[in-house]
């Protein structure tokens, strides 16, 4: 071998083949380098030997080694090196490489400049590509199928398309290379009859056999909604695959066919086709849409068996499959046993805590998800905005603001609306109008959502006014109308919110729903309209639900209708026996009309069935930490500084003409003894004035409705301190400032 002969060459060039296709690179160099002067042959079987390893970076260098050991590279060196150029990070090097094709005349080689086409579109440069592909004298079926790719890859499917009907035109056979993209191009701009055209010519060319080209039709049909053609596709292929069952499994996820893909997939396991990841992410995600917990946990076993059970993507689909399916001590259990986290699995369980109602550990897991360095995504952010929502978190909230400014996510328009909402429910309209402002693109979800912030905050002539801008700009669904008229029932807008529902369907073509009729009845209820609202409810083409029910329900107690409240309350019960809600509103009509003999009985009969109502809970946030009072509380550490800033206010109210509600004091006295100036959102109130700043705004938020005296004792107590409080309760926002609210008492 030292002697540099051609047959010492011909021998070494075979080893470094040989070492090269079976893996072991190490062996090939040590023939390489000692070869005493290696010719452009083993240069470039050398340079191929990285590429085959995945080494491409050393491919490169190799290749301007031998560049400045002055070695001629021939047609083979371009193609094999030219292949080594396959992301973005290595345009640069492609574009010195084709320098040197230009330099040693090989740009119009036909093999060299399918090559080019090629490396500059996995460089992501359509641009290039397009230029080398346009100046080749002749072009083979590589050149044309390496440009239809590169069109669809940086998503213009409609020119891959055209490219290859022009392909067509120049009578070049196309081959599974091409038919495979050109059916993604089609899938992609969901171009059903190109598709179809390009079926025919799969047919016609023979490759209706091949199991690719039938995956990818299978994969164009499903990605254009025609699941029928790709089951008849699927059923027409004489062999089908791990890839072609991946394919058919995945187009009936796509298409909502969960149950047919769960089906498909028993099938192959009978027919004893591998399953790989794909089949598995697949069918995890079949089964967290159906919540099918057992299937999930079965597919789970098969996976434990297989050499997948440690797959990345897996070990997250089956962390979400869990989450979703209610299961989070199996989904926790998943994640903590995969080697690393990602996005998904993080997202997943972060999700899976919130559905279950521990919000509380859903923003715990997020703070652990950024110290452990995964940047959140549009979905993550729109999840943990919901929950800081849902619990009037204000500063994790803001603490999430910063993070989606941070991960360049603010104008992700979900993500502005999520924000939208949070700030709304956490009491500050203000913010949540200043990131509508900024949104540079409004879309319907940002103007239901600021629609939705002003409605409850009882704000109906803004969320008028709102609603004629938005009706100029975007088409109003069925989701806006509930917002509307919620709003309109909340500031006593019945004229308006009215004239609205008769209008949705007629003018703007919504279709009325259970959701906007328990509106109306909401509305027309509060306005003191109950007849109307009841002849509503049986003039209804649905089926009343027990909400709609229920909110008449609420309007007998505010309007003291006794008799058409046990009316209601009965029909309440005969959908739900068991409605622990229907017999507490049912006891506040009694109470309201100074009925106790029967409000007494209802408790009665309530507590015999065994059916408790919800605690009263409230909760302010103070120099970031939230603190939670329900009635008669004792178990606060300044609670002894409470009470006598409780005692201070009410003398000082009873000066100022506050009278106790009786009602409420002989209800609070049957129940337990306490009068209402032990109610939980007092407690939260004088804890909050007695650790705040002098003149500060104080937010405060209750799981029920505010009773009728603590409202009235708000009003009082926001004139008596100088405070504005912003009380959150069950239904909506009230703004006490200097002893007036913003419900103007109706709510």
């Amino acid at each position: 071998m030292e002697s540099g002969s051609k047959s010492d060459i011909f021998v070494c060039n075979s080893l470094i083949d040989m070492y090269s296709k079976c893996g072991s690179l190490e062996d090939a160099c040590k023939v390489f380098k000692n070869m005493p002067i290696p010719d452009v042959v083993c240069w470039s079987t050398m340079i191929m030997g990285y590429v085959k390893c995945g080494q491409g970076s050393k491919a490169l260098q190799l290749f301007f080694q031998m560049q400045r050991e002055d070695v001629q590279p021939d047609i083979i060196t371009f193609v094999n090196v030219l292949s080594a150029c396959t992301s973005s990070a290595a345009l640069e090097e492609g574009r010195h490489i084709h320098a040197h094709v230009i330099r040693y005349g090989f740009e119009y080689d036909i093999f060299v400049g399918s090559c080019l086409v090629d490396m500059y579109n996995k460089c992501g440069s359509i641009e290039d590509a397009i230029e080398v592909f346009q100046t080749m004298s002749t072009r083979n079926v590589v050149s044309w199928s390496s440009m239809i790719v590169g069109y669809t890859d940086c998503n213009q499917g409609e020119k891959a398309v055209s490219l290859f009907s022009q392909m067509q035109l120049e009578r070049v056979n196309p081959d599974r290379v091409t038919f495979m993209a050109v059916l993604n191009a089609c899938a992609s701009t969901e171009a059903l009859e190109e598709g179809r055209c390009v079926h025919a010519q799969v047919i016609e060319k023979r490759y209706v056999s091949d199991v690719f080209v039938g995956s990818s039709l299978i994969d164009m049909y499903s990605k254009c909604g025609s699941l029928e053609d790709a089951t008849q596709v699927f059923h027409s292929m004489p062999d089908c695959n791990t890839v072609s069952w991946n394919a058919m499994i995945g187009a009936c996820v796509k298409n909502s066919q969960e149950e047919k893909a769960l089906v498909l997939f028993q099938q192959m396991q009978r027919e004893k086709v591998e399953s790989d990841n794909t089949t598995y992410v697949y069918v995890l995600n079949a089964c967290a849409r159906l919540l099918e917990l057992d299937f999930g946990t079965y597919t789970h076993m098969l996976i434990s068996r297989s050499k997948y059970k440690s797959d990345f993507f897996v070990g997250s689909c089956l962390c979400e499959m869990y989450a979703h399916c209610g299961s989070i001590v199996d989904a926790c259990r998943v994640f903590n046993n995969m080697p690393t986290q990602d996005l998904v699995s993080w997202s997943a369980i972060l999700l899976g805590h919130s559905k279950l109602g521990e919000e509380k550990s859903a923003l715990k897991l997020f703070k652990l998800m950024q110290q452990a360095g995964v940047a959140g995504d549009a979905v993550t952010f729109v999840s943990v905005l919901h929950v800081c929502a849902s619990l009037a978190a204000i500063k994790e909230g803001r603490y999430v603001h910063l993070k989606v400014i941070q991960y360049g996510c603010e104008s992700d328009v979900l993500v502005a609306s999520s924000l939208i909402e949070m700030y709304s429910k956490c009491g500050r309209i203000d913010e949540a109008e200043r990131v509508f402002n900024s949104m540079p693109i409004l879309t319907l979800t940002a103007w239901n959502a600021m629609l939705d912030g002003y409605g409850i905050h009882g704000l109906g002539k803004q969320a008028l006014r709102l609603c004629d801008e938005m009706g100029k700009q975007v088409q109003m669904d069925s989701a806006t109308f509930v917002t509307l008229l919620s709003a309109c029932s909340h500031t006593g807008f019945v004229d308006e919110g009215h004239c609205y529902f008769e209008l949705m369907s007629p003018v703007f073509d919504v279709a009325t729903t259970v959701g906007h009729y328990s509106c109306m009845v909401d509305l027309l209820g509060r306005g003191g309209y109950l007849d109307e609202a009841e002849d509503m409810i049986n003039r209804m083409a649905h089926q009343p639900e027990i909400p709609i029910w229920m909110a008449l329900l609420g309007a007998c107690r505010v309007h003291g209708n006794v008799e058409m409240g046990e009316r209601i309350a009965l029909q309440v019960l005969e959908l739900d026996p068991h409605n622990a809600s229907c017999y507490v509103l049912l006891s506040n009509v009694y109470a309201a009309a100074g009925n106790w003999e029967s409000r007494i009985k209802v408790q009665k009969l309530r507590k015999e069935r065994h059916l408790h109502k919800e605690a009263g809970c409230t909760w302010i946030e103070v120099n970031g930490e939230v603190h939670r009072f329900f009635v008669a509380d004792t178990e606060h550490p300044r609670i002894i500084e409470i009470q006598e800033e409780l005692r201070k206010l009410s003398l000082q109210m009873k000066k100022a003409g506050y009278v106790p509600d009786k009602r409420f004091e002989i209800r609070d006295r049957e129940e337990g003894g306490h009068s209402s100036c032990q109610h939980s959102e007092r407690l939260a109130i004088a804890f909050g004035l007695i650790s705040t700043p002098s003149g500060s705004q104080l937010h405060i938020f209750k799981n029920l409705r505010v009773c009728e005296d603590c409202h009235t004792a708000s009003k009082y107590i926001s004139r008596i301190a100088g405070r504005s409080l912003v009380v959150r309760d069950a239904n909506r926002f009230h703004h006490f400032v200097d002893g007036i609210c913003s419900c103007g008492d109706y709510w």
